[in-house]
């Protein structure tokens, strides 16, 4: 069992800038892919950003030179840096852990971006 806490989140001026991480219990991180997702209300949970094991990373397209992924196997730790913020980027931002099986989520970390 993996447990994920997110951490973060909070209220940015459109423009802004938010540092997202997400730290994972267990000695295997290395083997999971790690993703971030957000779920605006009354919409579906999407993926924003993913990167592998070996740190193959791949974006949404509405987050490309925006967000930035990011892992630090040695402290158990994944992280999103989010730059420009905009309004459409407002929020519950979740982590995910994907591998050896196994598919886990944290309990999600809210991003509020408005003026």
């Amino acid at each position: 069992q993996v447990q994920l806490v997110e951490s973060g989140g909070g209220l940015v001026q459109p423009g802004g800038s938010l540092r997202l991480s997400c730290a994972a219990s267990g000695s295997l991180f290395r083997f999971y892919a790690m993703g971030w997702y957000r779920q605006a209300p009354g919409k579906q949970r999407d993926l924003v950003a993913r990167i592998s094991g070996t740190g193959t990373t791949n974006y949404a397209d509405s987050v490309k030179g925006r967000f930035t992924i990011s892992r630090d196997n040695a402290k158990n730790t994944v992280y999103l840096q989010m730059n420009s913020l905009n309004p459409e980027d407002t929020a519950t931002y979740y982590c995910n852990a994907n591998g050896l099986g196994h598919n886990y989520w944290g309990q999600g970390t809210q991003v509020t971006v408005s003026s």
